[in-house]
């Protein structure tokens, strides 16, 4: 968690929302849209970068186009502690080791509420779905209790954009 000197500046701010709306805009736009110089806004997505509050740059797609699916699992921690060299395997990729073929992980969550933690991915069904929580409760059982999964509908919005199909998908409601 930052402190107080650590925030960032409203500058700052106007940038980063400009590359959450456009990621694929040219600096000369983004500069153009915030007010700022060429250079400034350059400097300001370099600096983004090297401090890691820009992770990196995503394509948003439909996943339609792909036969894809898209699903939510929901997971609640047992009372059993994690082992320091689990806690660090799990937070450095070891999930992924136990993807069955075809699901790719969206994101992972730590939780605090009901559950412990969420995981969002895609899956070209749910029968593929659900033999990741099979894979999961046989390699990591004793640290999760409750498996939760949904599968998601109409995707209303997708890091923070809107669906551009959101007319068409009124009917669906």
């Amino acid at each position: 968690m930052k402190n107080k000197s650590e925030l960032i500046t409203e500058d700052e701010i106007k940038v980063l929302d400009a590359l959450e709306k456009n990621g694929k805009e040219n600096i000369d736009e983004i500069a153009k849209r915030c007010g700022f110089s060429r250079q400034k806004t350059g400097r300001i997505i370099k600096h983004f970068e090297e401090n890691k509050t820009i992770w990196g740059y995503v394509g948003i797609e439909n996943e339609d186009v792909k036969g894809l699916s898209h699903f939510v699992l929901l997971v609640k921690r047992s009372t059993l502690p994690i082992a320091p060299d689990l806690k660090k395997e799990l937070t450095m990729g070891k999930l992924d080791t136990f993807l069955p073929e075809l699901v790719k992980i969206e994101n992972i969550y730590l939780t605090h509420g009901p559950y412990d933690g969420v995981v969002t991915f895609y899956a070209p069904d749910l029968i593929t779905a659900k033999k990741l929580i099979q894979t999961l409760s046989q390699n990591l059982g004793i640290l999760f209790d409750t498996y939760a999964l949904l599968e998601t509908l109409i995707p209303i919005r997708k890091t923070g954009l809107k669906n551009p199909q959101s007319k068409s998908l009124i009917d669906l409601l």
